[in-house]
């Protein structure tokens, strides 16, 4: 029986890429999904064609019924067999220390923070609890994955709710890891730009996709391919991944959306 990943927010962008780098390595998909329920199904269907199963499941995450109701949901489908969840899916939001709103701080929290929380307890619960020998993939321990981003190991002030509620959970790697052990590892996963953000023209991201150390811009596939890496090892826990280029390496002021036209205007 093939092993289970849930992936949030699993239907767009990067999280496409890591529900189909994982079924090209042999797991059956969860994919759940807020609104977008057609571009879940066809995600399911372009799983169900690499040869594994698939499964498109909504869920609110900024609630906790909700949530609860998604992973139950899955659970009644995979059983022992969901093996690893990847928390992809995020609140990202612009403003400052300044003018940052409580009730969509708290909002950013709640997606970005709390619901890798649960769904990393749920998953420790659902293996330890049931008496049974845990169902492994390659002598793997389940495991978490979440997708963190470049910037809070190159911070800057913009987007600051967002980046607060990432720094938390960049926090909650190590955290996770010592408190779910041995049942549970629980890894990570830091990208950098990788896909049109926010207020960007194409002309800005052509530029910004490319400030990094390698000059160029980050393949998704390499995030997700890293992110079965993280699942698949078994010695991996507490590990924070990061697949951006370098460009964590090159600090700047501001978000390098915001910067780097400035930075490219004398250049080709």
């Amino acid at each position: 029986m093939a092993s289970w990943v849930l992936v949030t927010g699993g239907a767009h962008r990067l999280g496409r890429e890591m529900s189909l780098a994982f079924a090209r390595a042999g797991w059956s998909v969860a994919c759940h999904y807020l609104r977008s329920a057609p571009a879940a199904q066809a995600l399911c269907e372009e799983v169900r064609a690499l040869g594994v199963s698939a499964l498109a499941v909504p869920g609110e995450l900024a609630d906790e019924d909700s949530t609860r109701r998604m992973f139950d949901t899955v659970v009644a489908k995979t059983g022992l067999s969901l093996q690893c969840v990847v928390n992809n899916a995020s609140l990202f939001e612009p403003d400052t220390g300044q003018d940052f709103q409580e009730e969509l701080a708290l909002a950013q929290l709640r997606v970005n923070l709390l619901a890798p929380m649960r769904l990393g307890k749920w998953l420790a619960v659902l293996h330890a609890g049931r008496g049974a020998p845990r169902h492994v993939r390659d002598g793997a321990a389940p495991s978490v994955v979440h997708v963190l981003d470049q910037k809070v190991f190159n911070l800057n002030p913009d987007y600051f709710s967002y980046t607060v509620s990432k720094l938390a959970l960049e926090r909650l790697v190590s955290l996770q890891a010592q408190s779910l052990a041995p049942t549970l590892r629980v890894n990570a996963v830091a990208p950098g730009l990788m896909y049109l953000s926010g207020p960007q023209t194409p002309e800005n991201f052509a530029r910004a996709a490319s400030a990094n150390l390698l000059r160029q811009p980050i393949d998704p596939k390499d995030v997700a391919r890293s992110a079965v890496f993280l699942a698949s090892t078994p010695s991996i826990t507490g590990t924070t991944v990061r697949v951006d280029n370098g460009q964590h390496l090159v600090p700047l002021a501001r978000d390098v959306m915001f910067v780097v036209d400035e930075l490219f205007k004398d250049k080709p």
